[in-house]
């Protein structure tokens, strides 16, 4: 091969790991919440959770992109290890799609039909309409769909490109005795294991596999280690992301280690048996690129036969091998591997904010409680929850940033929007419970006691704002528009109540019947009620926003009062409810 055949070799290989990229990448792009909605049915069961390994790697057309997001879920606690390795050994096997496509390349023949079925028929089409549907259309879903048909070009392209530069190797003796090297089963087997580990693609390396196969030189005999070597290469993505998890993460890693170590163990063990003592005419044969294909996917499903069985006992292995830690563990709330799926991350980042909303609410809860039973542990419990709160939402603001820089679908964007709204307002409630708090720890030092009247007006409008914070939470958690509407109508009631409560409170001043201090503490109460009852009404109009499409919250508020006719009926019926 000269200078220019080597060129041309490493252009295709490029143009065919860029299209592989792409291809997966729009592939998993343009799954969408299906993606999302396959791995939620995950259940405990051996056979749903092979099936659902080999579905999603045959998806996005990467096993190594499959195992770094269950690395991801594991460590986030949305998968468990045991579901993981089902996961894990059903990804082995979807990812040997790839290289049935590729083998369309090797077909032959002067049938119409017959050459119909070859790339360079095609994949021109294919191009074609790909590039149509990417620049003649606005719909993202039509661009994503012309982005997989260009990547998958782009892949074919490459493919024969390296086959066309390889093609003068046919007769070539050095090339032909590289590969009579490789027909020692250990030698192919490590060969096949650095390509992979290098590239990073099992997928990648068969169909290098397969274009060299086009010269005729490569026997089965030095294909079948290589492809089996291929298989403890590609583990290395996973063991560096696995890099800095958490144990169970670390573990899934190693088990998707274990599950190739262990099946390329046993089948070149029973490979090179065969070959020593039957010695088959089929291992002298030379490799089609179907021939590749076949054997991939039979090597991948044999190994496969062999540990789903045992999968339970490779748990207990890897479990040995990354042992319990007498170190406590801390747990991150979103990890960042998450990223690679935006819709799985965008979930868990409503997950994540869901905790925040529920630590929010707690201590507002608690605050209240602390009017009447104040004691040091009540108090702090309210300030580590409020100290949660500000933490998850840090944690939360600088991740959805990273997620807002990705591609997401407009569904997906539209959420990150309404969850970073959200979390501001629910931070500020778990800020008014310290204020709540403060303000009841100032009536301890200074000694003061509210009168009877002033504990039955405090129990009323704080019932009216802890309804109003467990409705839009409600509203939140589930996307419920109708228990949305029900926010605004209580929470224009607590802004009456507010309003008569402080005239009330002004009468008894001017009477003389009120100390100064209770006078300030009862101001401060009153205006951090109304204002937690203010973010709630906040939660729940970014939930209709987020059905309505609509950033415009004020406006939105505005619009729903005079347009529904229900709100007066709503709002009459808090008013009696709450009537203090």
């Amino acid at each position: 091969m000269d200078l220019f055949g080597i060129l041309n070799f490493i252009g295709g290989l490029s143009l065919f790991l860029f299209g592989m990229h792409v291809m997966g990448a729009s592939l998993e792009k343009r799954a969408g919440g299906k993606l999302r909605s396959i791995l939620e049915k995950m259940t405990t069961s051996k056979l749903s959770g092979f099936i659902t390994g080999c579905s999603v790697t045959a998806v996005i057309q990467s096993s190594s992109a499959t195992t770094v997001m269950v690395v991801g879920f594991v460590n986030s606690g949305l998968m468990s290890l045991r579901q993981a390795i089902n996961v894990i050994m059903g990804s082995n096997v979807g990812t040997t799609v790839t290289g049935w496509i590729l083998s369309l390349s090797g077909i032959s023949g002067d049938n119409p039909v017959i050459r119909l079925l070859r790339p360079d028929s095609f994949v021109p089409v294919v191009a074609a309409v790909g590039v149509i549907l990417l620049m003649g259309y606005s719909d993202k879903k039509k661009n994503e769909t012309g982005m997989i048909l260009l990547g998958f070009a782009t892949l074919m392209f490459g493919m024969s490109m390296m086959s066309e530069a390889v093609s003068v190797l046919a007769d070539d003796p050095g090339f032909r005795n590289l590969f009579i090297m490789f027909e020692n089963p250990l030698i192919g087997l490590l060969a096949g294991a650095v390509l992979t580990a290098i590239i990073q693609s099992s997928s990648a390396s068969v169909g290098i596999l397969q274009a060299l196969a086009a010269t005729g030189q490569i026997t089965y005999g030095a294909a079948i280690p290589i492809i089996m070597g291929d298989s403890i290469g590609t583990c290395v993505t996973a063991i560096l992301s696995s890099i800095g998890a958490k144990r169970d993460a670390k573990r899934a890693a190693m088990a998707h280690l274990a599950f190739n170590v262990i099946g390329a163990a046993v089948w070149i063990t029973v490979f090179c048996i065969v070959k020593w003592t039957i010695s088959p005419v089929l291992l002298t044969m030379p490799a089609s690129l179907l021939g590749i294909a076949i054997a991939n996917t039979a090597f991948k499903v044999l190994s496969t036969a062999v540990l789903l069985p045992a999968s339970d006992k490779l748990e207990i292995l890897v479990r040995k091998m990354v042992p319990d830690s007498s170190d406590k563990e801390t747990t991150p709330e979103i990890d960042e591997r998450l990223l690679a799926t935006p819709e799985v991350a965008v979930a868990r980042c409503k997950k994540v904010a869901l905790d925040m909303a529920e630590l929010s609410i707690s201590a507002f809860n608690k605050s209240i409680r602390s009017f009447s039973e104040y004691s040091n542990e009540l108090a702090a419990e309210i300030r580590r929850e409020e100290e949660k709160t500000d933490r998850l939402q840090d944690v939360l603001d600088s991740y959805m940033v990273k997620l807002s820089e990705r591609d997401l679908r407009a569904s997906d964007s539209e959420r990150v929007t309404e969850i970073m709204k959200v979390i501001g307002d629910y931070e500020r409630v778990a800020d008014h419970a310290i204020n709540i708090l403060e303000s009841c720890e100032e009536m301890r030092d200074k000694d003061v006691d509210f009168s009877d009247t002033y504990k039955y007006e405090f129990h009323v409008i704080s019932g009216a704002v802890s309804e109003v914070l467990d409705l839009s939470e409600k509203a939140f958690r589930n996307d419920d528009i109708e228990i949305a509407d029900k926010v605004e109508p209580l929470e224009d009631v607590v802004d009456t109540l507010k309003d008569e409560l402080r005239t009330r409170h002004i009468l008894r001043v001017k009477e003389r019947n009120v100390p100064v201090e209770v006078s300030f503490i009862w101001t401060d109460i009153l205006t951090d009620l109304e204002r937690v009852s203010d973010h709630a009404s906040n939660v729940a109009a970014c939930v209709i926003d987020q059905s309505e499409h609509t950033l415009k919250t004020h406006e939105m508020l505005r619009d729903r009062k005079k347009k529904d006719d229900d709100f007066d009926t709503m709002f009459q019926w808090y008013a009696h409810k709450y009537n203090a």
